[in-house]
């Protein structure tokens, strides 16, 4: 009986995905695509001229995502930050329609395109509120400290205004903080508290509650 002969062995095949999958991958993706693009609006104008409205309406038509937004009035006029996201077709159609807008005489305009940020997860947010009798140049003091340090300032607010009780000049200020996750906390919430003591100021440094 001759001997039989195999053929060669069959290179064996990866497994394909599942079509579903590819599909959900492809998805993933494009969201991520969508979201690269970022447009940050900023605008000063008049309390009553505000733009937000108008601004979130633009943003929305374009087919934009409002990612994040300030608005802060002080004293007669009103700031607005504004930060969109979308696909590059979708912000470049916003950027013509807020060139429109800007062309309004009473409202101060600006706008460029700016990338997403690092994730910043090695920064520990903590909030720094501080209460004192109103003088001249508390808040330098403040954040000399945490620039000497690296400390970043992610948030600030800081007003005057006048106690009810006595009519004195107060000072107030509310700072977000990003301390890097290798300081030592206790450490520098005591040097923080040495440093306000000795300015005489009432202060306290928590970390953020979401």
């Amino acid at each position: 009986m001759p001997p039989v002969k195999l053929g060669p062995t069959a290179t064996p095949r990866a497994p394909r995905a599942a079509p579903w999958v590819v599909k959900a991958l492809n998805r993933s993706v494009a969201r991520s695509a969508a979201t690269d693009n970022q447009l940050l609006i900023s605008t000063l104008s008049p309390a009553h001229r505000a733009p937000i409205l108008a601004l979130a309406k633009r943003i929305a038509d374009s087919g934009c995502n409002l990612a994040d937004a300030r608005v802060s009035t002080i004293g007669n006029d009103t700031s607005v930050m504004l930060l969109a996201s979308g696909a590059w077709d979708a912000v470049a159609k916003l950027e013509t329609a807020v060139g429109k807008l800007a062309r309004d005489e009473e409202l101060q305009l600006v706008h460029y395109r700016t990338t997403p940020r690092e994730p910043t997860a090695h920064l520990l947010p903590y909030l720094v509120e501080v209460i004192a009798a109103d003088r001249p140049g508390i808040l330098v003091k403040i954040i000399e400290f945490f620039s000497r340090r690296d400390i970043s300032v992610e948030q600030l607010s800081s007003m005057r205004y006048q106690a009810m009780q006595t009519g004195a000049d107060m000072f107030q200020a509310q700072i977000t903080i990003g301390i890097p996750s290798e300081t030592h906390i206790a450490a520098l919430r005591d040097d923080f508290l040495e440093l306000c003591d000795g300015l005489n100021l009432d202060a306290i440094m928590d970390p953020v509650k979401f």
